[in-house]
């Protein structure tokens, strides 16, 4: 019964599908960070179901890129796009750690979160615009969105938390830290090898957008908030997935030109 919990606690934190409610406990939760890639794997399948469907009937070029820039927040409810609002606010401030981690716990959203959000949007559709969504194109994003949560529940397994309390605390702390990252680490080099040899060229431009978004989220968060934090997190894991999705896209430029 303890994968199909641990399981169902990973889809009950990091997504809006309806799963049973297991108690939160030590041994559901020990490797719940291994489980949170399964999201992924949803958010992979969601975009296979929309191109069927877009092959299948009449559907505007603009609303089916409507359709790839939203089904990741359907499916996540917005969980990651929140700590990415949130994340925008405090580095906006210019402030110090302290401040920064104030601005974090705070439930108002800001200017700056809005503006961020909304630019994020705006790119993220003009970039699905962009591409066609064929076979290999939809692997290779269907591979990103389990290698940006493999990543980030390595991040939280290896990297010091910036506070004492709060849901990433309570997932690193009850976490068997050790096989957590080693299970992920070999799940994300799975994945960058994956993206390689379906992708080439493409694949490879997104292992390394993907790699420099993990050493900015590190930098970021040591420098700037004394550590990690689940909004952190979510900013961390909304960028992997647009500078991937951007970095596609470039390759698919360059391919079409030459």
């Amino acid at each position: 019964m303890i994968v199909p919990e641990t399981i169902a606690v990973a889809f009950a934190m990091f997504s809006a599908i309806p799963v049973p409610q297991p108690t939160w406990n030590e041994k559901n939760m020990r490797y719940v960070l291994c489980a949170f890639p399964l999201v992924g794997v949803v958010c992979a399948f969601a975009y296979a179901l929309w191109a069927f469907l877009c092959a299948s009937w009449p559907i505007p070029g603009w609303l089916q890129a409507a359709g790839y820039c939203l089904a990741p927040v359907l499916i996540t409810g917005g969980i990651h796009l929140d700590g990415y609002a949130d994340t925008c606010d405090a580095l906006a401030s210019y402030a110090d750690a302290a401040k920064k981690q104030e601005i974090l716990k705070d439930p108002h959203c800001g200017a700056f979160a809005l503006i961020r959000v909304c630019s994020y949007f705006v790119a993220y559709f003009a970039l699905c615009a962009s591409l066609t969504m064929d076979s290999r194109t939809l692997l290779c994003l269907g591979l990103g969105f389990v290698l940006e949560r493999a990543l980030s529940g390595w991040a939280v397994a290896a990297l010091p938390i910036a506070k004492n309390t709060g849901l990433v605390h309570t997932f690193a702390t009850t976490a068997d830290r050790t096989t957590v990252r080693r299970i992920l680490a070999a799940l994300a080099f799975a994945m960058c090898a994956a993206l390689v040899i379906v992708g080439r060229i493409a694949g490879l431009a997104m292992v390394a957008a993907a790699g420099f978004v993990l050493w900015r989220y590190r930098t970021v968060a040591q420098k700037q908030f004394g550590g990690i934090s689940g909004d952190l997190a979510g900013w961390f894991l909304q960028k992997a997935e647009l500078w991937m999705l951007a970095a596609l896209v470039a390759c698919r430029v360059v391919e079409a030109g030459l």
